[in-house]
């Protein structure tokens, strides 16, 4: 897994350790992942754009895999996607990149969405894989939304219901969503790889913190998100998702993000929810035509 890349627990001048893996040279590629994984989802998609001329930099947000995971605040600004954008951002410039382009999954997908307004001259362009904004989603939530994510109301109650029930066996939960989300595709999932995500996952620390991430994508989130909504974003923006997905089936995916952003691309892919480990190939093409054109080679 990732052989070729180097293996760091690094702490942020705020105090706050993350998992980070680097290699290649070239201009800097942030790659987020989602819920409930770790930065091993793109295990697959990192080494492709090694070779097609980028420096890759993998990286577990807070509260996943072997990141900190800091106790959260009444309101869950510990986990809102701007404190976890801070931290990617942090990183990005100890390790002496001023501007650098991102490509988000998934909740990794909202905390590039958040980095893109909060640092938008650093950040030259941006990829999100199988969202609408947030914002959007809970404005326009209907009854298949709610079935179909279910765990966005689920993980949003108060701590430690939802904490308790996943905490009984996170296995079994977390299995469940890879199944689920991807439509049955198991043999798109590295069992070792799985097994990492299950390791993690296991920690109760892990399970309440990505509770907290979605508490916050419940309040705080909406409260930045608001503050912002008259400002688009003005670098390029690529959309992708997986056309076997719920956010195919609800969603005219590049005209909603057409209304957040100036300058926007994209296309549906023929998988489910997981892009990088159900279509690796064509989800690593997309990002590499769409950073060779907007990010310096």
């Amino acid at each position: 897994m990732l052989d070729n890349f180097s293996d760091d627990i690094m702490v942020l001048p705020s105090g706050i350790k993350l998992r980070v893996r680097t290699a290649g040279d070239g201009p800097p590629v942030l790659l987020l992942h989602g819920y409930p994984q770790t930065h091993l989802c793109w295990d697959k998609v990192a080494p492709k754009l090694v070779e097609a001329g980028f420096r890759v930099i993998l990286s577990d947000l807070r509260g996943y895999g072997d990141s900190d995971k800091p106790k959260s605040k009444p309101d869950h600004s510990t986990y809102s996607k701007r404190a976890m954008g801070a931290d990617q951002y942090e990183l990005m410039q100890m390790l002496g990149y001023e501007k650098f382009a991102i490509a988000g999954h998934d909740r990794g997908a909202r905390v590039a969405h958040r980095m893109a307004r909060d640092y938008p001259d650093h950040i030259s362009a941006v990829s999100v894989l199988d969202i609408v904004p947030t914002e959007y989603m809970y404005e326009n939530t209907e009854r298949e939304l709610a079935t179909g994510y279910y765990h966005w109301f689920f993980l949003i109650q108060p701590a430690p219901h939802p904490e308790k029930m996943i905490g009984h066996d996170p296995d079994y939960y977390l299995r469940s969503k890879l199944s689920g989300w991807s439509k049955g595709n198991q043999t798109a999932f590295d069992e070792e790889v799985v097994k990492d995500y299950v390791r993690c996952f296991s920690d109760p620390l892990c399970i309440h913190a990505t509770c907290e991430d979605y508490r916050a994508g419940a309040s705080i989130d909406l409260e930045h998100d608001s503050a912002d909504r008259a400002a688009r974003i003005q670098m390029p923006v690529q959309a992708l998702w997986g056309q076997k997905g719920l956010v195919d089936k609800l969603y005219n995916v590049l005209d909603i993000w057409r209304g957040y952003a100036e300058h926007v691309e994209g296309k549906g892919i023929n998988c489910g929810h997981f892009l990088p480990e159900e279509q690796p190939q064509e989800t690593a093409e997309n990002l590499i035509r769409f950073f060779k054109m907007h990010h310096g080679i």
